[in-house]
C-alpha cells in the first residue's frame, strides 16, 4: 500500500513538474515577446520635464529666503502635477486606441463633474452650488461641442473631442464659479435695492437684473479681453503646442481661432445658465430674499 502510494505520488510529481516546465516554456516566450519600448520611450521623454523642475527649486529657494512658507505647497503641487499628468497621459493613450464613443462620453462626464465640484467650491454660499455649476458647465459645453461636430469643424473622435472638451470645461468652470460668487455677493450688498424692487411688484429676475448683468460682465470680461489680445501679447497654448509639434503657423492659427470661438461660446452659455439656475435659491416661495443664504460672509 505504501509502495503504491509512493508510485502515485512520484508519478504525480513527475507529471506536475512536466506540466510546470511546459507552462514555463509558454510563459517565458510570452514575457520575452512583450514590447516595453513604449515605457523606455516615455521615461526618456520625461528627462526634459524633470530638468525643468530646476526653476521650481529656484522658486523654493526664493520662498525660503523670503520666509513665505510656500515651499512645501510648491513641491506638493509640482509632484501632484507630475502624477496627474502622467496618469491622464496613459488614460488618454488607452482611450485613443479604442474605437468606442462611450469612452468620449465617460471622459467628458468625469471632466464636467470635477469642474462642477471645483466651481461650486468657489461659490460655497450658493445653495446646491456644485450641482448648479455642473449643470451649467454641462449645458454650455455640450451645446458648443454639438455645434462644432454638426458643422464638421471637428470629427467626433477621442483625439479631437476630449482635448476640446477639456479646454471648454476648464474655461467654463472658471467663468461659472466667478458668476455665481459675484451674483450672490452683489445681491447681499444691495439687499435693500432688491427688496425695494420686490415691494414695487418686480419679479425676482427683474429685481436682480442689474446684479445678474454685473456678475456676467465681470466673469466674461477676461475671456473677451483674452480674445482681443490673442497673438499680440502671448501665443495661446493650443497654437504653441501645434507649432512646437511641427505644424505650420498658418495651420496653428486656424485651430486657435476655432478654440477662441468655442471658449467664448461655451463660457457665455454656461455663465448665463448658472444665473438662471442659482438665483431662484436666493428667494423664498413668497418671492422674498432668503436671509439664510446671505447671512454668511
Amino acid at each position: 500500500m505504501v509502495s503504491f502510494l509512493f508510485r502515485i505520488t512520484q508519478n504525480h510529481t513527475f507529471q506536475r513538474g512536466l506540466y510546470s516546465n511546459q507552462k514555463l516554456g509558454v510563459v517565458e516566450p510570452l514575457f520575452s515577446s512583450m514590447d516595453f519600448s513604449w515605457m523606455i520611450e516615455f521615461l526618456q521623454g520625461m528627462v526634459k520635464p524633470v530638468a525643468a523642475t530646476a526653476v521650481v527649486f529656484l522658486a523654493v529657494i526664493l520662498s525660503l529666503w523670503q520666509k513665505l512658507g510656500l515651499e512645501g505647497e510648491m513641491v506638493y503641487s509640482i509632484l501632484r502635477a507630475f502624477l496627474q499628468l502622467s496618469i491622464i497621459g496613459f488614460v488618454l493613450q488607452f482611450i485613443f486606441n479604442q474605437d468606442n464613443s462611450g469612452w468620449i462620453v465617460l471622459a467628458y462626464i468625469f471632466m464636467v463633474s470635477v469642474a462642477g465640484y471645483t466651481a461650486g467650491q468657489r461659490a460655497k454660499q450658493v445653495p446646491r452650488g456644485k450641482y448648479v455649476a455642473g449643470a451649467s458647465i454641462l449645458t454650455g459645453t455640450a451645446i458648443t461641442m454639438f455645434l462644432l461636430v454638426v458643422l464638421s469643424v471637428f470629427p467626433f473622435t477621442p483625439r479631437y473631442i476630449i482635448p476640446i472638451a477639456g479646454m471648454m470645461v476648464g474655461n467654463s468652470m472658471t467663468v461659472t464659479g466667478i458668476t455665481m460668487k459675484r451674483l450672490r455677493d452683489d445681491i447681499r450688498t444691495q439687499m435693500n435695492l432688491v427688496e425695494t424692487a420686490l415691494a414695487l411688484g418686480a419679479t425676482p429676475r427683474q429685481a436682480t437684473h442689474q446684479q445678474v448683468k454685473r456678475a456676467l460682465v465681470v466673469a466674461l470680461s477676461p475671456v473677451i479681453d483674452n480674445a482681443k489680445t490673442v497673438g499680440l501679447i502671448s501665443l495661446p497654448g493650443a497654437m504653441t503646442g501645434l507649432i512646437m509639434g511641427g505644424a505650420s503657423p498658418l495651420e496653428a492659427i486656424q485651430v486657435q481661432i476655432v478654440v477662441m470661438n468655442m471658449m467664448i461660446g461655451a463660457s457665455t452659455i454656461s455663465s448665463i445658465m448658472s444665473t438662471y439656475l442659482c438665483w431662484p435659491s436666493f428667494f423664498s416661495k413668497a418671492y422674498q430674499l432668503d436671509t439664510k443664504v446671505f447671512s454668511a460672509q
